[in-house]
């Protein structure tokens, strides 16, 4: 075997360690593939010539179709606002006085961090998270709650924070609840997410917390992406909008998310479909 088939299979290696695991360190990299640090860095720098990962302080992140798929969250908070703001009130719901929250990046969530500020009555609630909007549109509700970032790299889309560093502090906490956001819920794949290191992030969320509420529009039923939060049976429930129920020109858009909330139940996941009513745009 050449040289060059050598380093060609183990920059693939490299790539799929890197895709799996959403964030990895050099000196993890080396470990594995029993080289050198040098030899790593150089590996990452042909891969992300090819537009394979992006090099990051310490270490790398995948980059390629699957983040390429994902929108900002200024597109995806004006998408299905009205179902959004639905589940994003019955999630807020679930939140008690003197509770602590660790609260997901995305649009679904961030209507809920607004929920949470409009409910006044809601007071001495820790909430961690790690969207910088999500932060900013929970300051209004200071004192009565406390809110601390993650901290870690900024991703401009969802104005999130990730690996490295992001999930030190989860590391240290536990939480009575975690309300989380993903872009797939499928009966066998379980919770998704099409972007790497945010799911990353949501596992973390997912293990530290006593409870946890899945918030997800009726889009996200029935799909799988490439980055798996949690199984089925890690969610306590799922909320989403009664989309099945309302009455809409098209059959299909009834039927899709009825089949998908049928197949969801029928997996274990306790649901709970929130009426929104017509014109869910």
């Amino acid at each position: 075997m050449s040289t060059s088939e050598t380093a060609t299979m183990r920059r693939e290696r490299l790539a799929a360690s890197i895709a799996r695991r959403g964030f990895a360190r050099v000196v993890d990299l080396a470990r594995e593939a029993d080289v050198s640090e040098v030899t790593v860095r150089t590996d990452l720098a042909a891969l992300e010539a090819d537009g394979r990962v992006a090099r990051v302080h310490g270490g790398a992140i995948p980059r390629g179709p699957v983040t390429e798929r994902e929108l900002s969250l200024e597109r995806t908070r004006t998408r299905l606002a009205r179902a959004k703001e639905a589940i994003a009130a019955e999630a807020a719901a679930r939140v008690e006085n003197g509770q602590s929250v660790l609260l997901d990046v995305g649009s679904t969530t961030l209507a809920v961090a607004h929920a949470l500020v409009a409910r006044r009555e809601l007071d001495d609630v820790v909430i961690v998270t790690n969207g910088l909007a999500i932060a900013l549109a929970l300051e209004p509700a200071l004192p009565r709650f406390t809110v601390v970032v993650t901290g870690g790299t900024l991703r401009s889309l969802q104005h999130s924070l990730v690996n490295p560093l992001a999930t030190m502090l989860l590391d240290g906490v536990h939480a009575e609840l975690a309300i989380i956001g993903a872009t797939g819920v499928h009966p066998e794949h379980g919770v998704t997410n099409v972007n790497l290191p945010e799911a990353e992030v949501k596992q973390k969320m997912v293990g530290a917390a006593d409870r946890v509420v899945l918030v997800a529009d009726a889009s996200k039923l029935g799909v799988a992406h490439l980055g798996r939060v949690a199984a089925l049976d890690a969610i306590d429930e799922l909320i989403t909008d009664a989309r099945g129920g309302v009455s809409t020109s098209s059959a299909s858009a009834d039927d899709a998310p009825r089949a998908s909330l049928d197949a969801l139940a029928t997996a274990g996941l306790a649901v709970t479909a929130v009426p929104v009513g017509a014109g869910l745009q």
